[in-house]
């Protein structure tokens, strides 16, 4: 990732510059308001090195002399500082309609699945520790997670979205939920007849997908109940 050039004859935020940036596509503009919250920012002084200065050149107030190696190394933290803001920006009420923005234009592309006929997808992390694994995308239509199309995308760590983004954007927009239906699963057959133990799995998933539909709209009466 080039330097943040800071001989530009006009002015260029550092924040307009990331985003712009390819392979930072899937990143939503966090709000100057979240960025000034010191809440906000529990903990990760001690997770970035530089924070400060990292900080600084995010808001643009950077008036730090420094080498060229320090410099780069700062611009390194910056990069990681916003990944990890943005993991926790993506959960509040703006950074959601943010994103939902971008999921209902198909801004994250959409499910190589076949059956899913090309239902768009949300990047999700498999772990919320940085330096885990790369960002995926989930499909709510299938329920499942799959490699990023594009090879920029493979660098992008997933703790920057984390595991409870998608679902909590769903909880959030339950209109959203698409319909599943049987019908949508594959079921091989041989000269017309279903493979024996494929449709037995099939049966057996569907009765544990009806199973866990059935305690979840338990426990949420039981919940409705116990808040009346």
């Amino acid at each position: 990732m080039d330097d943040f050039s800071r001989d530009s004859e006009s002015p260029t935020y550092w924040i307009d510059w990331f985003l712009g940036f390819e392979g930072n596509e899937f990143f939503c503009e966090i709000d100057d308001e979240f960025l000034g919250d010191r809440f906000n920012m529990t903990g990760l002084n001690s997770e970035v090195q530089y924070y400060q200065y990292a900080m600084d050149l995010i808001m643009d107030s950077f008036e730090h002399d420094c080498d060229d190696r320090t410099r780069e190394q700062i611009e390194k933290s910056a990069r990681h500082l916003y990944g990890l803001i943005h993991a926790r920006y993506v959960l509040t009420q703006r950074g959601l309609q943010k994103m939902l923005e971008k999921y209902k234009s198909g801004h994250f592309g959409v499910c190589p699945r076949v059956l899913c006929n090309r239902h768009p997808v949300l990047p999700i992390g498999l772990s919320d520790v940085p330096h885990t694994t790369p960002v995926k995308m989930f499909c709510m239509k299938c329920e499942d997670v799959y490699n990023p199309p594009l090879a920029r995308f493979a660098t992008i760590d997933g703790a920057y979205f984390g595991t409870s983004f998608p679902f909590l954007l769903f909880q959030a927009y339950p209109h959203l939920v698409p319909n599943k239906s049987a019908h949508e699963r594959f079921v091989p057959t041989i000269f017309g007849f279903k493979v024996h133990q494929h449709a037995r799995l099939a049966r057996w998933q569907n009765l544990r997908r009806t199973e866990l539909t059935r305690r979840l709209e338990t426990y949420e009466e039981e919940e409705s109940k116990r808040k009346k």
